[in-house]
C-alpha cells in the first residue's frame, strides 16, 4: 500500500510504525473471508482491509477522526483472525492499537458513551470495586427489559451467584507439593478472580502437583489489556508498569522461570508488554525480559509433562479456541492435545475461527452484534452436543455461558480434575 505521509509526521513513533505497518498491505482482500464483522455485515469498512484504509486516511490528514471512522473501527473485535490469514503479514493488532489511542485522544464521544466507557475502565480492572457492581447489578437484573440497550447487556451478564472471594489470589507463594522443578508467577487477572476464582485455584493445584512454586508477586493487577484496546494510554501504562515492576522485584529476587497466565486475552497483552514499552528507556528492557517469560498456561504445562489421567470414563469435551490464543499467541494444538492426553473426548467447534463476540468489552459496548456472534457460536457448539465446553479465556466464558445450557469450564479445570483434582463445580 503507498502512503503519503509528509516528513514532520514521520517524526511521530507512532505515525512511523503505523506508516511501515500500512505499506505491507497489498490489498488481496485475504482477510474479509475470515473477519467476523465482515461476515456478518458484508461492508467493505467492516472488514480489515476497509478499517486499514480508514486509518490510512485518518493518519495522513492529521484531523480528528470523523465519526465513520470512529463507527467502524469500535466494531472491530480485535479477533486478530485477520492477522492468522493474512499473507503479507501486516500488523494489524499494532495498527490497530495506535488508531484506538488518536481516537481516545482526538475524538469527542457522546456523554453517555462518554460515561460508559470510563465506567468499564474504572470498574472491571479492580476486583473489589467491581464485585460490589456485581452485586448491585443482581439486584437491577431483574428490571433489565427497562434499561437501554447496552446497559440491559450489562445486567444480563451478571451472575445470579457470585462466588465468595478467594485467599490463594492474595500475595502469597504457594509451595510445590513435590520435588520442585520451577518457580512461576501467576496472574490473576481483575475480572476472573471474581467472576471465578475456581479458575485460579485448580491452576495452583495442578502447578504445585507438577512441582511448581506458585508466585502471587505483591501490586501485580490488571494486565492492562482493557484499557489498552479501549485506547486509553495513560490507565494501561499504569497497569503494566505495576505488572513489570512486581515481576521484575521476584525475577531478581529469588527468581522466575514463568509468568504464567490462565486467561488468554490477558496473556497476549502481558506478551507484547517488550513492544508497548519498547520506547520507553526506563521500562523497556525490564518490559521485554517479562514478555519472554510470559507463557499460556497449556504452553507451561505442555512443558512440564502432564501425568497419566485418572479419568474413570471418556467426557466429551468441545473445544472452544479463543481468539486471543489462537490468532494473537499463536497456540492452536497445545489445549486440544492435553485434554486428548488427560482422556477427554476432543471435538473441535466448526467455524473455531470466528470470534464468539466476547472481545473484552464488546459484548457490553457493542452487543447487538456480540449476541449475533454468539447465537452462531452456541449454534456450532449444540451441532456437537458436548458434555462440557472448555476455554482458556474468562470473557469467552462468560460470553458462551450466558447462550448456551451446556457446561462451560476452563480448560484447567478439567486437566486438573483428570490428574487427580476436585471435579470442576460447573459441571
Amino acid at each position: 500500500m503507498r502512503t503519503d505521509f509528509q516528513t514532520e509526521q514521520l517524526t511521530d513513533p507512532a505515525v512511523a510504525e503505523a506508516d511501515g505497518i500500512l505499506r505491507k498491505c497489498v490489498h488481496c482482500g485475504f482477510c474479509t473471508a475470515t473477519c467476523p464483522t465482515y461476515v456478518m455485515l458484508g461492508d467493505e469498512l467492516d472488514s480489515p482491509r476497509g478499517r486499514v484504509y480508514l486509518i490510512k486516511n485518518m493518519l495522513e490528514g492529521g484531523a480528528a477522526p470523523d465519526e465513520r471512522t470512529v463507527r467502524h473501527i469500535d466494531r472491530c473485535l480485535s479477533c486478530l483472525s485477520c492477522m492468522t490469514t493474512c499473507p503479507s503479514g501486516v500488523d494489524y493488532m499494532h495498527l490497530l492499537d495506535g488508531a484506538r489511542a488518536r481516537i481516545e485522544e482526538q475524538y469527542r464521544r457522546p456523554l453517555a458513551e462518554r460515561w460508559l466507557r470510563a465506567l468499564l475502565a474504572y470498574v472491571l480492572p479492580r476486583p473489589g470495586l467491581f464485585r460490589l457492581a456485581l452485586q448491585g447489578a443482581r439486584l437491577a437484573k431483574p428490571f433489565a427489559a427497562l434499561a437501554p440497550g447496552r446497559l440491559r447487556a450489562m445486567l444480563a451478564m451478571a451472575p445470579d451467584k457470585l462466588p465468595a472471594a478467594s485467599d490463594l489470589d492474595r500475595p502469597q507463594v504457594h509451595p510445590a507439593q513435590s520435588e520442585r522443578r520451577m518457580r512461576v508467577a501467576m496472574l490473576t487477572g481483575c475480572a476472573q478472580q471474581v467472576l471465578d476464582p475456581d479458575i485460579n485455584a485448580a491452576t495452583i493445584r495442578l502447578l504445585t502437583r507438577l512441582g511448581c512454586d506458585v508466585v502471587v508477586a505483591r501490586d501485580a493487577g490488571c494486565c492492562g489489556a482493557l484499557t489498552h484496546h479501549m485506547g486509553r494510554e495513560s490507565e494501561a501504562m499504569a497497569s503494566i508498569r505495576a505488572n513489570v515492576a512486581a515481576w521484575t522485584a521476584e525475577l531478581d529476587g529469588a527468581g522466575l522461570d514463568a509468568v504464567v497466565i490462565n486467561a488468554s486475552g490477558c496473556g497476549t497483552t502481558v506478551k507484547d508488554y517488550g513492544h508497548i514499552l519498547a520506547g520507553d528507556p526506563n521500562w523497556a528492557d525490564a518490559a521485554k525480559r517479562i514478555s519472554e517469560l510470559a507463557l499460556d498456561i497449556t504452553e507451561l504445562l505442555q512443558r512440564l509433562e502432564m501425568p497419566a489421567s485418572k479419568m474413570a470414563q471418556p467426557v466429551k469435551v468441545a473445544y472452544h479456541a479463543a481468539c486471543s490464543l489462537q490468532h494473537g499467541q499463536k497456540i492452536v494444538t497445545a489445549p486440544k492435545q492435553l485434554l486428548e492426553q488427560a482422556g477427554f473426548e476432543v471435538m473441535a467447534v466448526p467455524e473455531g475461527h470466528l470470534c464468539c463476540g466476547s472481545a473484552g468489552t464488546y459484548n457490553l459496548l457493542q452487543p447487538e452484534l456480540a449476541g449475533r456472534l454468539l447465537e452462531r457460536k452456541a449454534g456450532n457448539i449444540r451441532s456437537l452436543s458436548p458434555d462440557v465446553v472448555a476455554a482458556g479465556n474468562i470473557g469467552c466464558m462468560v460470553q458462551l455461558g450466558s447462550g448456551l445450557d451446556i457446561p462451560v469450564v476452563h480448560t484447567v479445570e478439567l486437566l486438573d480434575w483428570a490428574t487427580g483434582g476436585p471435579k470442576p463445580a460447573g459441571l
